[in-house]
Formats: structure tokens, C-alpha cells, sequence
């Protein structure tokens, strides 16, 4: 059974193109005020079709293609409004670059903007819900702890998904009630078609014989973290233990994605790196002007398999942090060092640590040496997110909001990086490398 719906980012590109058409027609309409004729819309269409494409590719990088949990919900109309703020420039420097189209958009973008965008919030919101089915299978969460309360508010929080519970079962607190009346009687009265159920959660063992007889009344049952996972694409932490380890993590060697995975490091990071060197001579002058000090600052982290590897960066602080979180407002981070941060320019030499091969484009963050050691004592497991050759972007930079400056958001990262680790491929580099363009632009650095 599958709980979100897998052809969704099919049909919103679809729906998208439709819209993408419509708009450019009734921005036509409204531009010459009246029903454009077939040589005048088909003259815009053609290069417009092109533009198409490549807004596609823009709500891709703004992650408009993603699963829509209730956080994106959220957020939509503020990315959506970015994304086509966005796309008008494009448009602007596409017939720029080529006038043989001979359309001088200065007149109509500003009408295309407001039309396609307020066409594209009303088809994201309201529109997208007309191909999928209206009702949702009615459904039981059977578990215990913070991540079945994420995984209910998550569910039945937004209309997506193709179930809803109807109940919750805390197992920590089986003995205060009667399982058979209060939890069989209900899924029989209200025609509940499935189970979650976390199965590995040592309390369910006594339930397990009244659920049995729920099979021959054609109830499913599915796996709650399996449903975790596919809802948040990260790993519920409280899943881990050395069982899962052995069943989930494997460094056996896939030979075509790991040529595909290096060429791609090669071929993006020497062309980033090379453009990269227009910046330096200007952040040398700043950072000299400043306070005169070095640089460049070369810190130990902790590369694959737990081997230290020696990283080069812009200088952003005063001494160097030691492992210690910076905060807002922190004294040791230096003027010019704060715009360095926030635009990610002081990462532009760790280009060259992917050349090399110490680095790759995609993979876990990694730790300073004193950080990494201090997390690996508090965290269980944590030091398993170093069995892969570590990134310089990864799954939870393209997840979190920002980069961890605690312990709990820390565990929240290695959710993620164990999931990639899981799942890592070349499409799934390929997405976050893309969608790494939007995190340079949103959020500030580490």
C-alpha cells in the first residue's frame, strides 16, 4: 500500500505546462484586449515552450516537486511567488540572448507574472486534488513515542495522503485499557481497511494474536517506519540498532554509480572551481583590510572511514572555532567573515578537496575533529554517517532550515544522512546537487 502518491510530481509538471500555457493566453488577451489570434499566440508559444522547460527546472530546484508534507503546504504561496520572480528574469535574459524571436518582454512579463502566478497557487492548492481520489482509507497508527506523533499530526494534518487515522494506539499505555473493545470493536464498526503498526516495539507481542484475525477481514498491515520514512525521507532514530545496521547499510561496491558519482564530482567542482577564482583576489582584499590576518585557514575533519582529512577555507573567524557551534551574534566571527558565511564564499576552496578525491559534492557534512568526537559520545551511532566519503552538500542540507547548532539537531541531521546512506544513487546526488542551488541562496553558512 502506498500512502503518498507516487505519480504526484508527474502530474504537477503536467499541470504546471497546462498552466504555464493558459497564462501566456490570457496574458496575450489582456496585454492587446482581445482574443489573440493563432499566428500571434503560436509566435509566443514557440519560445515560450523553451522558457517552460526551464521554469520546470526552477520549481524543481525550489522544490515544488517534492513531497507535499504540511511544511511545504505551508510555504507555498511564498515559493511560488519566489520561484515565478525568478522565472520572469529568466525570461528577460532568455530574449536578451536571443532576440531572433523578435518578442520584447518588457510589456508583458509583469502581466504574465501576475496571471501565472495567482493561476499556479489556485492549480497547487485546489487543482492537483482533482486527479487523485477523494477518499481516504480509513486507518489505525498502533506505536509509541515522538516519531508516531509526527507521523499522525503528518498524515491526517494534510489531505495528500491516501489514508487517515481514525485512531491511535499508545503502546506504552496498553494496560489502561481493553484492547479487544477498545481497539477491535472500533476497527470493526468503522471499517478500517489498514494497520500501522511499529512491529519491533517489544510491547506489541501480546497484541499480536487479535490482530491475526484481522487479516481474513481483508485489514493490511503496513510497517510504521517503513510509512515514516516514505512521509519525512529521513530514518526514525528510534528505529537504530545493530540489526538494522546489518539489514540497511551495505559498502558493497556499485561500479557504475560510483564512475558516475566521481565523474560528476571531477567535471562540476573544476569548472566551480576555476570560475571560484574570480572571487579571490576580492575576498583577499577584504579579509586583509579588515584585520590584516591570514587567508585561508586550514581546519581537520573528519573524512571517510573515520580518517582525518585536512580542509582549506576563506578565514570567517577571528581564532578558529575549535568544534564550537557558532551562535548569532558570535564575537569570533569577523565582519567580512559573516557575508563570507551567509553566501557560502569561504567553502569555495574545499572545490579543489573534491578534485583530489578527499571530498565529494555530495555526501554528510563533515564534523571538525574535537566536534565529532564530542557528538560521537552523545549520539548513538553517530559516527556510522563517516562510513562515505563526506560532502560538500548532502540530504540534510537541502532538509534542515539551517545547519545544527545543538545536540537534538544534530540527531535530526543524522536522520538524514543515514537515509541517504540507505538510498544513496546518482538521480538522488543529481537532485541535491540541483536543489543545493537554492540552499546557497536561502540559507547561511556553517
Amino acid at each position: 500500500m502506498t500512502i503518498s502518491n507516487k505519480s504526484e510530481p508527474f502530474i504537477l509538471f503536467l499541470g504546471d505546462i497546462a498552466v504555464f500555457v493558459v497564462a501566456l493566453w490570457l496574458t496575450l488577451f489582456v496585454r492587446y484586449g482581445e482574443v489573440p489570434s493563432g499566428n500571434l499566440f503560436f509566435s509566443h508559444l514557440e519560445p515560450f515552450s523553451i522558457l517552460f522547460v526551464l521554469w520546470s527546472l526552477v520549481f524543481f530546484i525550489a522544490g515544488l516537486y517534492d513531497k507535499h508534507t504540511s511544511i511545504l503546504k505551508s510555504r507555498l504561496p511564498g515559493i511560488l511567488l519566489n520561484s515565478q520572480v525568478t522565472n520572469s528574469a529568466v525570461a528577460v535574459i532568455f530574449f536578451y540572448l536571443f532576440p531572433y524571436f523578435g518578442i520584447n518582454p518588457k510589456t508583458n512579463l509583469l502581466i504574465y507574472l501576475v496571471i501565472s502566478f495567482a493561476l499556479i497557487l489556485l492549480w497547487r492548492i485546489y487543482g492537483v486534488g482533482l486527479f487523485g481520489s477523494h477518499r481516504r482509507e480509513k486507518a489505525v497508527l498502533i506505536g509509541s513515542g515522538e516519531e508516531m506523533r509526527d507521523l499522525r499530526d503528518e498524515i491526517n494534518g494534510n489531505d495528500r495522503y491516501s489514508i487517515k487515522f481514525v485512531s491511535s494506539v499508545d503502546l506504552s499505555s496498553l494496560e489502561s485499557f481493553d484492547f479487544k473493545s477498545e481497539v477491535l470493536d472500533v476497527i470493526y464498526a468503522e471499517g478500517i481497511s489498514a494497520v500501522v503498526i511499529d512491529l519491533k516495539n517489544e510491547k506489541v507481542g501480546p497484541i499480536l494474536p487479535n490482530l491475526y484475525n484481522l487479516i481474513f477481514s481483508n485489514v493490511k498491515f503496513i510497517d510504521m517506519y517503513k510509512v515514516y520514512e516514505d512521509t519525512f525521507d529521513r530514518i526514525p532514530l528510534s528505529l537504530l540498532n545493530y540489526n538494522w545496521f546489518l539489514e540497511n547499510i551495505s559498502l558493497s561496491v556499485h561500479a557504475g554509480y560510483d564512475v558516475l558519482k566521481r565523474l560528476m564530482d571531477l567535471a562540476i567542482s573544476l569548472i566551480l572551481g576555476i570560475i571560484s577564482l574570480v572571487f579571490y583576489p576580492f575576498v583577499f582584499l577584504a579579509i586583509k583590510l579588515e584585520d590584516g590576518g591570514p587567508v585561508f585557514i586550514a581546519q581537520e575533519r573528519i573524512g571517510e572511514g573515520n580518517i582525518p582529512v585536512r580542509l582549506i577555507k576563506f578565514r570567517s573567524m577571528k581564532k578558529n572555532d575549535s568544534g564550537v557551534w557558532p551562535t548569532d551574534g558570535d564575537g569570533r566571527i569577523t565582519g567580512v567573515g559573516k557575508f563570507l558565511r551567509r553566501t557560502r564564499i569561504d567553502e569555495l576552496p574545499q572545490l579543489w578537496s573534491v578534485v583530489t578525491g578527499d571530498l565529494s559534492l555530495i555526501g554528510p557534512r563533515p564534523d571538525i575533529i574535537d566536534l565529532g568526537r564530542k557528538l560521537a559520545g552523545e549520539i548513538p551511532y553517530y559516527t556510522v554517517r563517516n562510513l562515505i566519503k563526506p560532502g560538500l552538500s548532502g540530504w540534510a542540507q537541502i532538509k534542515q532550515d539551517l545547519p545544527p547548532h545543538s545536540v537534538e539537531e544534530t540527531k535530526l541531521r543524522l536522520s538524514y544522512d543515514l537515509y541517504y546512506i540507505k538510498n544513496r544513487s546518482f538521480m538522488l546526488d543529481l537532485r541535491i546537487a540541483l536543489q543545493t542551488i537554492k540552499t546557497l541562496l536561502s540559507r547561511s553558512g556553517k
